[in-house]
């Protein structure tokens, strides 16, 4: 059977993964409805997009997990990423872009293996401070949030590598990090051979956001197929945003990140968003809240001005789903035969319900 998604570029779906699992402090797990109320979905709507707030994950909070130093909560961090796909899930097959609201940058395993179900190849933009190269045996902390590419690319704790049946979840070829300046010794050495396309922070700064972010989408080849764009708030000097759980002064500035962002979002070929890091417990007069809900409106609303609707006549390459087909290939499982319009109707699926 082949699935036919049609883009319908003016709907988006707001999901919140309510999670600090995988970081180091609490907090995180509230950035979805601090958002909320910061005004992110009228504000979208009043924009022009047409938004279906889909709610939250059931919330995971992070717990020191002193038994388990090397990947600390990694059964409440499973939890969470099988609560999210399924959702994410849905808005990918209705055609709607899904913008992804969460505290951990994990969550990006769950987002991509959502958009892998539809489509064979999945690209990943990462604007991310931190190239998150971690794994068990490198990690100073435990903390899986400095893990994520690890295990995108197929390292790291085996529970969360196996989160796709055959990793890895995306080629090291196809994923791009974005801003990055924080590195330890062995994601250092690690990248001396990997074939992972690299950004840092200071390079985009001297290329100019716009231009580094039009690379690295050549690089990615995100002209040919689609990918998912990830974006932790960390990246942005704490000069001008310091609710984050490890903020910087250098970094790149608001207006660089800004520049960024738009240039992805406008991309026919993007498949969802990822807003991770922020933390409500470090924005008590909710400033930041509305900073970063300023930001999401301005350059999602560039999708609309620029003419991204062309999108909307555009009709993905089936997927030819298969019982023998491997994930690597071809979605995990036969999709639904639900139609489009009863997938705008459709709700998204109670926590409990999900197997974890």
């Amino acid at each position: 059977m082949a699935v036919k998604i049609i883009r319908q570029p003016k709907k988006i779906v707001l999901l919140g993964s309510a999670t600090s699992a995988a970081a180091l402090r609490g907090g995180h797990e509230r950035a979805p409805a601090a958002l909320r109320a910061a005004g992110l979905a009228d504000r979208l709507k009043a924009a022009g997009f047409d938004v279906a707030d889909h709610g939250d994950t059931a919330t995971q909070v992070f717990q020191p997990d002193d038994e388990h130093p090397r990947a600390r909560n990694v059964p409440a961090i499973l939890k969470s990423l099988n609560d999210l796909r399924p959702r994410v899930e849905i808005a990918v097959k209705a055609g709607a872009l899904p913008l992804i609201v969460t505290g951990d940058c994990i969550s990006v395993l769950a987002t991509v293996a959502a958009a892998r179900r539809y489509y064979r190849n999945v690209s990943l933009i990462y604007m991310d401070r931190d190239a998150d190269l971690n794994v068990p045996a490198t990690t100073p902390s435990g903390c899986v949030d400095g893990m994520v590419i690890s295990h995108v690319i197929g390292r790291g704790a085996p529970e969360l590598v196996r989160f796709w049946g055959e990793p890895p979840l995306v080629r090291e070829p196809d994923v791009a990090l974005f801003g990055f300046e924080r590195l330890d010794q062995p994601e250092d050495q690690y990248l001396v051979s990997s074939p992972l396309r690299r950004h840092p922070a200071s390079e985009v700064s001297a290329m100019g956001a716009a231009a580094a972010a039009r690379a690295s989408l050549e690089r990615v080849h995100a002209a040919n197929h689609e990918f998912v764009l990830h974006f932790d708030v960390d990246v942005i000097s704490s000069q001008e945003f310091r609710a984050t759980n490890f903020p910087g002064e250098s970094g790149l500035s608001l207006n660089e990140v800004r520049d960024a962002l738009r240039v992805f979002v406008v991309q026919p070929n993007l498949a969802a968003i990822v807003v991770a890091g922020y933390n409500p417990e470090l924005d008590t007069d909710g400033e930041a809240a509305r900073r970063l809900v300023d930001l999401l409106v301005e350059i999602l609303a560039a999708r609309l001005e620029t003419g991204s609707s062309d999108a909307a006549a555009e009709i993905a390459s089936p997927v030819t789903v298969s019982g023998s087909a491997s994930p690597s290939e071809a979605p995990r499982s036969e999709p639904d035969s639900a139609t489009d319009s009863e997938l705008d109707l459709q709700e998204p699926p109670e926590p409990d319900s999900i197997p974890s």
